[in-house]
């Protein structure tokens, strides 16, 4: 069934957003990089606190750490919501950071020239670490052939120029999120390609798993892939070093047991998809999205019952 098409007055209002963002991108491409990180992190670590967001991150900390003495969480509050400011402002400027060799470290490097070289395909996956887009830029850029999963801009003005944006450091082939983008995943798989997805945000319907001790819905399309095709997960993260600097590691990869029975091998597969990214979460908290509900609502009741 087709979608409805928009008004026109939807489309004025998309021109109008696109427009705004227009002039932003252009202010911000103005500054030096650290300038522009710096304004970033600064902007949103003022306005974030008063947000309604900052309830949902309050709450996330108190399932997660729960004994975290009040001073070092609301250092952990601010610390996360000028990560997340940064990744915003560098976004536009991305190029100019990855065409900047100083910039960003990898780690492990060697391994992502053996997929290149034909150890592939692998299913890419990470988390809301950081600034997950260097991650894509060092995948594509170290010569493996890879489709880099996304959920699309609502406003397809801006989501045009997001994709220029994307092009210019070199990520250039996409398979957007839903049952098209699985399609298109598949495709990509059957020819060799690798694929990149983020496994780390809640999926209603998917494979209910331990996270930091809760139950949390968990995507299981990654690890179905990685069996229908019989290659191996291949976990990244980025770390930020300092200010727009930053630190890729591509971490040891994941190879699912294929026992024949596909629903024990998914639970096996999501739980182990959960200890890792549970792993980098505990290893730099403020680096990790807590913006996001992660957890079905009635653990957040029960957290709160419990308080």
């Amino acid at each position: 069934m087709a979608e409805p098409r928009a008004s026109l007055a939807q489309h004025l209002l998309w021109r109008l957003e696109a427009l705004a963002f227009d002039l932003f991108v252009g202010l911000i491409r103005l500054l030096p990089v650290d300038a522009a990180s710096d304004f970033g992190g600064w902007l949103v670590k003022t306005l974030g606190p008063l947000t309604s967001t900052q309830r949902v991150v309050e709450r996330n900390l108190e399932l997660v750490f729960p004994n975290l003495p009040a001073d070092q969480r609301a250092r952990l509050i601010a610390d996360q919501w000028e990560s997340l400011g940064r990744f915003f402002v560098e976004h536009p400027i991305l190029d100019r950071i990855i065409n900047d060799p100083s910039r960003v470290e990898i780690v492990g490097a060697e391994r992502l020239a053996e997929i290149a070289a034909g150890a592939g395909p692998v299913v890419f996956i990470s988390g809301h670490f950081s600034n997950m887009e260097v991650m894509s830029a060092v995948i594509v850029n170290s010569g493996v052939k890879c489709q880099i999963t996304y959920r699309a801009a609502n406003n397809p003005y801006i989501e045009k120029r997001f994709r220029k944006s994307r092009w210019r450091y070199g990520v250039r082939d996409f398979a957007p999120k839903g049952e098209e983008g699985a399609r298109d995943i598949i495709k990509a798989m059957a020819r060799g390609e690798s694929v990149a997805l983020m496994n780390d945000q809640k999926f209603n319907g998917g494979i209910a798993a331990p996270f930091f001790g809760h139950l949390a819905h968990t995507a299981p399309g990654p690890s179905k892939f990685a069996l229908r095709f019989g290659a191996p997960l291949q976990p990244m993260s980025v770390q930020r070093t300092k200010g727009a600097r930053f630190r890729v590691v591509v971490h040891e990869p994941i190879h699912l047991a294929d026992t024949g029975d596909r629903s024990v091998d998914l639970e096996t597969a999501v739980r182990r998809v959960n200890a890792f990214m549970e792993e980098r979460i505990r290893e730099r908290p403020h680096e990790w999205w807590w913006v996001h509900k992660r957890w079905p609502n009635e653990i957040y009741k029960k957290a709160r019952a419990a308080a």
